[in-house]
């Protein structure tokens, strides 16, 4: 109690310090790579004070306690550390130090000195195995498993620490700032369709697991991720690839400033259409377009200007009945209603600024706007609730999102206390047009609308979160405010029908960090979530179970060991209030009550040479609801363990490439584990040769041909020629063995 009223005395003293200068003696400086790009999270130390400091995103770093006559040493994994002598010649108000690139070696790597370990092991991964596919974008993150089941066209099932998290209703995605989870979205809450992003153009991947972040706010229970685009391409790249199944991709990434001073600009352009192994072609496409202009001001302002569109079409299979593969009717890649699919499109806005306000304040602010469209054609239960027709159903939606985020960056010293004061304020308003659930035929006529209404919901929030760095010590308490607007009107009523509720919520965060030595951190993490309903069913439920509240733990270590070596770790526990399971068919969300999972994430990366790297990531987890009998308190299609990893070759005289595996259990279908989904162990496997500008290279998918099953579902179904329906597993069957080669050509 004494160290929280200490904490909170220190925070109060913060704000009354937030609008004057610190006084101690500073250095301001810069550090850029070898092409004049600024970089990011580059660590500075002052051997002389022990000062250290961080880069920005602007390559801005401000050093405290540093006069001429000391020495800084100035590193980042990936490039040569560099240590300068800050004699007389220095301008300590404006340095500039360029560091050079070079192969990553993870002995160079010291846990203390990163902003967050994690996210650097993520930056590791991205240069030792490479994305080229939205799939690979997202299994970048530790733990995380996804599923596809419709086609291509349809955002990813997502499974995360006990989670089968649907298509994003438990994990908060982002781009750039801009959010990509659909609240009260047609198919499903928080849908997250990622395929809008180019793999190529991926930087940096952010990600934490748990409610414990103040800056995080709906759907982050099981964690967040957070992607941020190249800001510049290292030279202009045409790639063009073919595979098995009448499989097409090309992409164009153009440099359009080359290495003009202070300015970047590219445009990238991505096109994929693939039949896919199925009985009845998938016809699928994909075109993406992309554009980024980033300008650094005199002042190392930084203002940034993207624009995107996409737009995809698919045809799908759809889950089948495993009775009728059993029975030889259909094959593992067949059909019973192959009319199911749809298009979709989003188009996204964005702008950018960070500024450095003074020396010890920086703000960081992003604005943005996105159209979204979507039409999909599903049939889960064949003939179950029409005999005659079957039970197509069309979930449609038209939608435009107007998004504001803000945040202020505040370094100062409360005696010998290092503080750093975040706070931040954010706005989204979403505003859809004829969100649809109708009883369709044939994907042509409408048999009956379900739902047809237009939704308004606004999610205004202000956070404040303060680190304060007690010698190996950082104390991090933090407090969110959500507030929420549901708004919708129901276009079938017969008289005018617009019902609104509001609510607010509060999150109190509290994390503690503790560096035992250079190359151990312990840490703490403690927080309340939260994930936002449906407006559609808080309206109809006059305002209960509105933002269920969720309640987590973590207790991690993040160690290296051995110099090439780094292992973490974390026991975690999380509990839901009320978790909500969403059935597409009937357009309403079932509560299912309270849940609670508890487990380890066990992960490890090893350098076993200078181009040869193993990783691999497990989570161990028990998921149970606390309000059923045992025996039929299992928590649906909820994995109980996975693990996933390889070897990757990187910078091996021109070869790179790598083998890469994942596996995830049998778990349980329904309550009482009486239906289970079985797990499966897939293994991918791709070799690249670069030669002077050309690089050629070929990937298999599931290089030893196992059948298994993506995605699953305890499904009860009826078949037109059944008199009876019946409760089983429906899978969509995952890919075999596929080939895929590519060429790519850098100027």
């Amino acid at each position: 109690m004494k160290l929280l009223n200490r904490v909170v005395q220190l925070i109060c003293y913060a704000f009354l310090l937030m609008f004057s200068e610190a006084f101690s003696q500073q250095t301001k400086g810069i550090v850029k790579n070898d092409i004049n790009q600024p970089l990011e999270s580059v660590y500075v130390y002052n051997l002389s004070s022990k000062a250290h400091a961080h880069t920005s995103e602007s390559g801005v770093f401000i050093l405290e306690k540093t006069k001429t006559g000391d020495s800084l040493k100035i590193g980042l994994l990936g490039y040569q550390t560099k240590i300068i002598k800050l004699t007389p010649d220095y301008n300590l108000d404006k340095i500039e130090i360029i560091l050079q690139e070079k192969i990553f070696k993870l002995d160079e790597m010291i846990v203390e000195e990163q902003v967050n370990a994690l996210s650097t092991i993520s930056r590791l991964d991205l240069s030792t195995n490479p994305v080229n596919s939205s799939q690979d974008v997202l299994r970048k993150v530790p733990g995380l498993f996804i599923g596809q089941h419709a086609g291509g066209g349809k955002a990813e099932q997502i499974f995360l620490r006990g989670f089968d998290i649907d298509h994003g209703t438990d994990i908060s995605i982002s781009v750039d700032g801009m959010p990509v989870n659909m609240v009260s979205h047609a198919h499903g809450q928080g849908y997250a369709d990622l395929h809008f992003l180019i793999p190529e153009t991926v930087n940096k991947i952010d990600f934490g697991k748990g409610p414990y972040y103040a800056k995080e706010g709906d759907f982050t229970t099981a964690g967040y991720v957070d992607f941020s685009t190249k800001d510049y391409l290292k030279s202009s790249e045409v790639t063009f690839g073919i595979g098995q199944f009448n499989t097409f991709r090309t992409l164009g990434m153009i440099d359009l400033l080359g290495n003009e001073k202070n300015k970047n600009a590219f445009v990238a352009v991505e096109y994929l259409e693939s039949d896919g192994p199925f009985d009845s072609p998938q016809n699928f496409n994909r075109v993406n377009l992309f554009g980024k202009y980033v300008i650094f001001t005199p002042d190392n302002d930084k203002l940034t200007l993207t624009a995107s569109h996409f737009t995809s079409r698919w045809d799908a299979s759809g889950q089948i009945p495993q009775r009728e593969v059993d029975n030889g009717n259909i094959s593992r890649f067949g059909a019973i209603d192959d009319t199911e699919g749809g298009t979709t499109q989003r188009t996204n806005l964005n702008v950018e600024y960070n500024k450095q306000v003074s020396n010890n304040r920086t703000i960081k602010t992003n604005a943005f706007y996105s159209h979204y469209a979507f039409e999909l054609y599903s049939n889960f239960t064949f003939f179950l609730e029409d005999p005659d027709n079957g039970d197509q159903i069309k979930q449609k939606e038209d939608r435009d999102i107007f998004g504001l985020n803000s945040e202020l960056i505040y370094n100062t010293f409360l005696g010998s206390t290092e503080l750093k004061l975040t706070s931040g304020v954010s706005l989204r308003y979403d505003a859809t047009t004829d969100t649809e659930l109708s009883h369709t035929l044939n994907r042509v006529t409408t048999l009956e609308n379900i739902q047809l209404g237009d939704i308004n919901q606004t999610n205004a929030a202000a956070y404040v979160n303060a680190d304060f760095e007690i010698g190996k010590f950082t104390i991090a308490p933090a407090l969110r405010l959500d507030y929420f607007k549901f708004l919708y009107t129901d276009k079938l009523s017969e008289t005018y029908s617009a019902e609104a509720e509001t609510k607010a919520i509060v999150s109190p965060k509290l994390n503690f960090f503790y560096n035992a030595n250079n190359n151990l951190q312990l840490y703490l993490k403690t927080g309340l979530g939260f994930h936002s309903n449906d407006a559609r069913v808080v309206v109809s439920n006059t305002g209960e179970d509105i933002l269920p509240r969720a309640y987590g733990t973590d207790l991690g270590t993040i160690w290296k060991p051995f110099s090439k070596l780094v292992v973490n770790s974390a026991l975690w526990y999380l509990f839901l209030e009320q978790e909500f399971v969403y059935v597409g068919d009937a357009g309403i969300v079932e509560p299912s009550g309270k849940t609670e999972r508890y487990g380890l994430d066990l992960g490890m990366r090893y350098q076993l040479t200078n181009w040869l790297f193993l990783d691999t990531d497990a989570t161990l987890t028990h998921a149970r609801s606390t309000e059923d009998p045992d025996g039929e308190n299992y928590i649906p299609l909820a994995p109980s363990f996975t693990m996933a990893g390889g070897l990757a070759v990187n910078n091996l005289k021109g070869f790179s490439g790598g083998l890469r595996y994942r596996f995830i259990d049998d778990r349980p279908a329904n309550e009482d584990n009486s239906i289970v989904a079985d797990g499966y162990f897939v293994t991918d496997f791709n070799a690249n040769y670069a030669i002077n500008n050309f690089t050629f290279g070929i990937a298999v998918e599931n290089i030893f041909d196992v059948e298994w099953n993506e995605t699953q579902f305890a499904t009860e179904s009826r078949l037109q020629n059944e008199v009876n329906s019946v409760e089983e597993i429906h899978f969509t069957p995952g890919t075999p063995f596929n080939l895929k080669a590519t060429a790519s050509y850098r100027f």
